[in-house]
């Protein structure tokens, strides 16, 4: 069984990946009614957290978003139009079938569905790690911006202070300058020749 086969049918309901009973049923090839069957006798194993029958209001939103209920040829109507509402597994409930169903298909199966369980979550797990790293970054980012605006404030002061003292030596200059004018426009005291 391929694993993508698997990870197409797991759902998110409640905020949690769940798989649908008649999903589950078709991958342990056997009818779905034996499955709830099993389960029913077997409630105590299967707290609310293991699995939960799903509302009308979920069901519909499931099929509106996926095509979850297909039509599996001309004669059959499996799923089109069904009157009781899907039970829905969490990796838990799933694991905690193979106790139920004693068949070699089914623990195969079984140890196909956690696998992709796992997959998923570990999938999920790096997506979320992901915007922490952003946020690092963009704060780091931040950082590096208003280091670089005070280093360019620190040279844009020191650039005032030059230009400050340039200027003060070009007036101090320019001062020399006119006296040393004033000096030459002077009369002599002196010999005159």
């Amino acid at each position: 069984m391929e694993l993508s086969v698997i990870q197409s049918r797991i759902f998110e309901v409640r905020g949690q990946k769940v798989m649908l009973d008649y999903d589950l049923a078709e991958l342990y090839q056997v009818e779905t009614r034996t499955l709830k069957q099993s389960v029913r006798r077997n409630i105590n194993r299967f707290p609310s957290d293991f699995m939960f029958e799903i509302t009308r209001e979920e069901y519909n939103s499931l099929r509106s978003q996926f095509v979850i209920l297909e039509d599996n040829g001309a004669d059959s109507n499996r799923g089109k139009h069904s009157k009781y509402l899907p039970f829905a597994f969490t990796e838990q409930g799933v694991a905690m079938l193979s106790s139920v169903l004693h068949s070699e298909a089914a623990i195969e199966i079984n140890i196909a569905i956690i696998r992709v369980f796992v997959a998923v979550r570990n999938y999920f797990t790096i997506q979320t790690s992901i915007p922490d790293e952003i946020r690092q970054l963009k704060e780091r980012m931040s950082a590096l911006e208003n280091l670089c605006n005070e280093n360019l404030k620190a040279v844009n002061d020191l650039s005032e202070d030059t230009r400050r003292d340039i200027d003060s030596v070009y007036i101090a200059l320019t001062e020399m300058a006119e006296r040393k004018k004033q000096l030459e426009n002077r009369p002599r005291i002196g010999f005159k020749q």
